[in-house]
């Protein structure tokens, strides 16, 4: 693999995210750490929305949610998903494909505790992806929250983490004439050494 070198040099994948990630961050002007995530519900229909990645692992990415939400639904169900970064001021994205499972222990308390207070009752407000009366009743449920639980409080039961363990992610770039470059790393199962191919743009 002689030409993979420069932005795609390294062999552990998850640094290169890391590396892509910490340029982003110095040129997108709005949430560089955004993923289109893809699940399927249980027809097999696909469903994507945009969620914020909040930790590259040494072997897995990570981001939160409300376990009863119609995401978290799917990720249980099917216990596989995938998702998209892309940073258009880089000209660049990552593709990853992967096993999911929950963080919901002290690494998810740790990342709740660190979100804002509006942020943090909000989650306990939201019942998230089920019928809302109107941003009237929302903001009521709210004030109630706040009411009850405080300034300081707990995680709750039915919010936290999601961990992607990939058996494929793939590291693209803008290339002239659209011949861009394109290089996948897949394994058939988390606990395998990676192989590593180039693609055709």
């Amino acid at each position: 693999m002689s030409d993979r070198d420069g932005i795609f040099g390294g062999n552990d994948p998850f640094e290169i995210a890391r590396r892509w990630m910490a340029e982003a961050e110095q040129s997108e002007l709005n949430d560089p750490n955004a993923i289109a995530l893809s699940t399927v519900d249980a027809e097999g229909l696909p469903n994507a929305r945009m969620v914020l990645l909040k930790e590259i692992e040494a072997a897995a990415f990570v981001f939160y949610t409300n376990y009863e939400s119609a995401k978290a639904q799917e990720l249980d169900s099917a216990g596989k998903a995938a998702f998209v970064m892309h940073w258009k001021s880089l000209r660049r994205q990552i593709r990853v494909r992967g096993l999911v499972s929950k963080e919901e222990g002290p690494q998810a308390d740790e990342y709740y505790r660190s979100r804002s207070l509006k942020s943090r009752l909000g989650a306990w407000a939201s019942a998230q992806s089920r019928p809302l009366a109107s941003r009237t009743a929302l903001m009521a449920e709210v004030a109630k929250i706040t009411t009850m639980k405080g300034t300081n409080p707990d995680r709750p039961p039915f919010w936290g983490g999601y961990r992607i363990d990939p058996v494929e992610i793939e590291f693209w770039a803008d290339g002239a004439f659209r011949l861009h470059d394109r290089f996948v790393w897949r394994r058939k199962k988390p606990s395998e050494p990676w192989e590593i191919q180039r693609l055709n743009p």
